[in-house]
């Protein structure tokens, strides 16, 4: 069971602006609430552009939190979308790895580069959740489908199995105080759907953001992205994507069909989808492109023996469960669960 929890801001120093401070507090007492002791790290609550000019303030908050025995979970306050700028301060004298031991590690969004480092490792991590985007949720509570997942992960310290939500949520564009206790628009969910292949299949699922990855592999947006993870060996070898499920979820940005069609060919060039036991697609933040990206997947892919299951509540679109990466999962859309040992 978890008793403490490091707070850290990786990409975005969002948590530490004023705008910001209603829902801090509010995630706060939620935590308070669950008789976790929270710590924010010395740089945590610095602010945007303190964080943005001190990437390895950043790292040095991560390596803090790992070396501390008292901290059992580390939980990412929010995503952004530079934290490879990290790479050098941990990677560059092995200082990640002297750090590095066995605690929860939850984050999504940009946060999928520091899964991508601590899987080099060794390490399992959790996607799918953050501080500021779950736990300081503006309802009355949280809610109840991300509040499920968030609940089981810090009393058992695992997740044993993920099914659909029966809602999905409109993404909140106002975050001001005044919007306390304003519901979300909420819609009824279709379930987990399997574009092509088998019904079951198995294996370690590894990925996250699509445009994460993407920019990891050929720096769509930060040339500097793709150089430092060439340079530290952050991206997985084409032997270690073997027998994986590859996890992709679309950010906020909402990206066109061009620029996904790229991103998917960027992993297909690599050989990824050759290698791999199936593909896990996260719902598209308000359903953006929904049907075009279906039909980019499996035109791009160009293999129907390769499982697709589309529609999993992980990632951008609310609500969010949480996935172990690195550990043996069996997804059955028949019986619509994912299950992980």
């Amino acid at each position: 069971m978890v008793k403490n929890v490091a707070i850290v801001s990786l990409s975005h120093g969002t948590l530490g602006e004023a705008f910001a401070e209603h829902e801090l507090r509010l995630g706060l007492s939620r935590l308070e609430k669950y008789g976790l002791k929270v710590k924010f790290m010395n740089n945590t609550l610095k602010g945007h552009d303190y964080l943005k000019a001190h990437p390895e303030k950043r790292a040095e908050d991560l390596l803090q939190a790992f070396s501390d025995d008292e901290i059992d979970m580390i939980l990412c306050a929010i995503g952004g979308d530079d934290t490879f700028r990290l790479l050098p301060y941990l990677f560059g004298n092995d200082e990640l790895k002297k750090a590095v031991n066995k605690k929860i590690f939850l984050g999504f969004s940009d946060t999928t580069t520091n899964h991508f480092m601590l899987n080099k490792l060794g390490l399992n991590t959790f996607y799918g959740q953050s501080f500021l985007a779950d736990v300081c949720e503006l309802e009355n509570e949280m809610l109840p489908y991300t509040k499920k997942y968030f609940e089981e992960l810090i009393i058992t310290g695992k997740i044993k199995e993920i099914t659909p939500s029966e809602v999905w949520y409109e993404c909140r564009t106002d975050f001001s105080e005044n919007q306390k206790g304003t519901k979300l628009t909420s819609h009824k969910n279709k379930g987990f759907e399997l574009l092509q292949g088998s019904a079951v299949f198995s294996g370690k699922i590894l990925g996250g953001c699509i445009e994460t990855i993407f920019d990891m592999y050929e720096g769509e947006w930060y040339k500097e992205s793709a150089e430092l993870c060439e340079k530290y060996g952050i991206l997985p070898t084409l032997r270690e994507w073997e027998g994986k499920i590859l996890l992709l979820e679309s950010s906020e940005m909402k990206i066109g069909p061009e620029t996904y069609c790229r991103a998917l060919q960027a992993l297909k060039s690599r050989g990824v989808f050759d290698v791999i036991n199936g593909i896990i697609i996260g719902k598209p933040a308000d359903e953006a492109y929904y049907e075009e990206y279906k039909k980019i997947l499996t035109s791009v892919i160009n293999n129907r023996d390769l499982p697709i299951v589309y529609n999993v509540n992980i990632g951008h679109a609310l609500p969010r469960c949480i996935i172990p990466l690195g550990v043996n999962a069996t997804v059955n859309t028949v019986k619509q669960i994912i299950v992980f040992e």
